[in-house]
């Protein structure tokens, strides 16, 4: 597919996009935000493809915004800001709404943006010893553009729980939230992943994805003025004091200015 992200399709339809940049801890550039965002409507609209699943190479799931992806943001202007922003929101949503089955494989830790691909899954299933955060506020941004779709999924109120803090859970705690429905030991991750996969394959293709949007139709939707202010929100932080400390002293390796010890 690309160099970031590649797709392998097997004889009966299963398709594995894999994040592939294991030696970033495939967190996001720009361009593996546009290969995902390409992949999500290749699959789509692939007739062949009966259900996706969601993977990643490596020691990490996904490690969120890519360091150079946040320099850049930093140089940047208001404009270019949104612009990365609409094109993050605008792959969320090719995959939230991808007509096909998609299955989280999440065998290590996802914090940041690997939690709002987690949301747009339509189930995860996580390794036992992964672990997970929305980190954004100890940079002195916000978990903003992936927002929209976490709300979504868990609900405000436990998104007050874990937006504000930064503070990693566990796997349970991200199954109380609605994160991930399965836990399998490492090992084991596989299987539980392919028994799910089998159960599709039992299903009409078309029935599969009617019903599919239908729950995204009736259930609690996106609401695209959500997407808007989420980006406006996001571009607005980045303007701020807040975020140049946070991100500064995050590549300095210090303490920001408004950490406390103790």
């Amino acid at each position: 597919m690309g160099a970031e992200t590649r797709i392998e399709i097997d004889d009966r339809g299963v398709a594995t996009l894999w994040l592939d940049r294991a030696d970033k801890h495939n967190a996001m550039s720009a361009r593996m935000i546009e290969e995902l965002h390409a992949a999500a409507l290749a699959l789509g609209d692939d007739d062949a493809v009966r259900v996706v699943v969601l993977a990643a190479e490596g020691r990490t799931f996904c490690a969120g915004g890519d360091l150079a992806w946040m320099r850049a943001q930093m140089a940047a202007d208001a404009a270019t800001r949104r612009g990365a922003a609409t094109a993050l929101a605008a792959m969320l949503g090719a995959l939230n709404d991808m007509p096909k089955p998609l299955i989280g494989r999440v065998h290590a830790n996802a914090f940041g943006g690997g939690v709002g691909l987690m949301a747009v899954c339509d189930t995860v299933f996580a390794a036992r010893s992964a672990r997970f955060a929305l980190t954004e506020t100890r940079l002195g941004l916000i978990p903003a553009t992936i927002g929209p779709y976490v709300l979504t999924r868990i609900g405000a109120s436990q998104a007050r729980q874990v937006f504000m803090s930064s503070r990693s859970f566990d796997v349970e705690r991200a199954m109380a939230l609605g994160l991930v429905a399965e836990v399998a030991e490492a090992e084991a991750l596989d299987a539980a992943v392919a028994d799910e996969v089998a159960a599709y394959l039992d299903c009409a293709p078309g029935a599969v994805a009617a019903a599919k949007a239908l729950a995204l139709s009736q259930g609690a939707a996106v609401d695209p003025a959500a997407i808007l202010e989420s980006i406006d929100a996001l571009v607005a932080q980045w303007e701020g004091e807040e975020a140049r400390e946070g991100v500064a002293a995050f590549f300095e390796k210090r303490s920001p200015s408004w950490h406390v010890s103790g």
